[in-house]
């Protein structure tokens, strides 16, 4: 009896101990200038994008063909570590999760969703929101006419989603992993649509094909 009543008490402490620190706004300025000054990477049919998580991993295809500036700008943000340490900060169950924003790293947990890097991509509004698939966040049309593409921010959709072709640029697909993005979904979340316990992407890389297996 005493043990189980131990137990819950450990993992109560594992846990608290795997949440990454906060990081300060001058070094979240750091990062934001390192990777804007970085040449973008070109993307080949081979290479294979895996988010690490709590939950599992997500491997995901980029769509070079169809959305080539946002595919490199992706891996770009992918090899630097840009990713790693950020969350999933919003979760709408039967829409999208989305994630990638820097701010989401600090300790100002309302201002998550909000962080961008500075410029945008052109759209390439070509595909259509197919459940798995992987889009860029946007502002909306009203400041943003052009329906350019924030730079970092991104959304998987849980289904098809119809409403939204036309208007977003689709720039991947998830190929293994959407029981992964499944459990996400339903975490427990606030007003806001943010998880309660964070989601957080311990580490996004980039691998190919043929070698995912051996991760």
């Amino acid at each position: 009896m005493k043990n189980f009543m131990v137990f819950p008490t450990i993992l109560l402490i594992l846990s608290a101990l795997v949440l990454p620190q906060p990081i300060t706004n001058t070094q979240i300025d750091s990062i934001i200038n390192k990777v804007k000054n970085l040449p973008v990477e070109p993307v080949t049919s081979e290479d294979i994008v895996v988010i690490d998580t709590d939950y599992g991993k997500i491997m995901i295809d980029l769509l070079e063909e169809q959305a080539p500036l946002h595919c490199m700008n992706f891996k770009k943000l992918v090899k630097a570590g840009f990713y790693n340490g950020t969350t999933f900060h919003r979760v709408i169950p039967n829409f999208v999760i989305q994630g990638g924003d820097i701010l989401s790293r600090d300790e100002n947990p309302s201002n998550d969703g909000t962080g961008g890097l500075g410029y945008t991509i052109p759209a390439e509004i070509i595909l259509k929101h197919k459940r798995g698939m992987v889009g860029a966040a946007r502002l909306p049309d009203n400041i943003n006419p052009r329906m350019e593409s924030s730079a970092c921010q991104f959304y998987i959709c849980l289904k098809d989603l119809p409403h939204l072709d036309g208007s977003y640029t689709i720039f991947g697909k998830v190929v293994t992993g959407m029981d992964v993005v499944d459990r996400i979904a339903m975490v427990k979340t606030d007003k806001m649509n943010k998880p309660i316990k964070p989601v957080i992407m311990k580490k996004v890389y980039v691998t190919i094909k043929n070698k995912t297996n051996q991760r």
